[in-house]
C-alpha cells in the first residue's frame, strides 16, 4: 500500500505561514481542525516546530522530528531522524496509509514535490510581518476535494476556509 503524503498548514493571502518562529494568528477553529485531521497519523516536523509545542509531543500521533543535530534527544512519543527519507520510512512503518507534514517552512519545502494532498486553512488576511512562506504550488496540478468557508467570529478573528486538495494524476 502506498503511503499518502499530506501537508497541513495555515496560509494567509500571500501564502505566508509564520513570523519569527511563530504562527501568524490564533484560530481556535484551526487547532480543532488540525487535531481532528491528523489524529492517529504520523506527523513529520522540524525541530523548531516541535520545540514550539508547549506540552511536548502531540498526543495520539507519532511525532517525527527532523534535525541535523545528531545529539538531539526527545521525550517518549517522539522520534528523531536526520533525513526526509528516514522520516518517511518511519512514518510508513506505522502502517496508517498517510502521514502529515506539519512544518516549518524548510520542512514543507523539503517535501513539496512529494505531496499527494494539501489540507489548507486559508486565512483571508495579510500579515506584513510574515517571514516564512509555504512553497509555491501550481494550482493546475491540484483539484479541490472539499472547501468549507467560515466568517470571522468572536473566537476566530479572520474569515477562513478549510480546503482539501488532491494532486492530479500525472499524465
Amino acid at each position: 500500500m502506498k503511503m499518502e503524503i499530506a501537508a497541513i498548514v495555515v496560509v494567509d493571502n500571500a501564502w505566508a505561514i509564520g513570523s519569527q518562529g511563530g504562527l501568524l494568528c490564533h484560530l481556535p477553529a484551526d487547532l480543532k481542525h488540525f487535531k481532528a485531521t491528523t489524529m492517529g497519523y504520523p506527523i513529520i516536523m522540524g525541530r523548531k516546530t516541535f520545540e514550539s509545542f508547549p506540552k511536548g509531543p502531540l498526543p495520539g500521533r507519532l511525532n517525527i522530528i527532523l534535525t541535523r543535530s545528531k545529539a538531539y534527544e526527545v521525550p517518549d512519543g517522539a522520534v528523531v531522524c536526520h533525513s526526509a527519507e528516514d522520516a518517511l520510512a518511519i512514518a510508513a512503518g506505522e502502517g496508517k496509509g498517510r502521514c502529515f507534514i506539519i512544518g516549518g517552512g524548510q520542512v514543507y519545502a523539503d517535501f513539496a514535490d512529494l505531496y499527494d494532498e494539501l489540507f489548507l486553512t486559508r486565512v483571508y488576511a495579510d500579515f506584513p510581518e510574515a517571514d516564512t512562506y509555504f512553497p509555491a504550488i501550481d494550482e493546475q496540478q491540484w483539484t479541490v476535494v472539499k472547501k468549507e468557508d467560515y466568517a470571522a467570529d468572536e473566537r476566530n478573528p479572520y474569515p477562513y476556509s478549510f480546503v482539501h486538495l488532491k494532486r492530479n494524476a500525472k499524465p
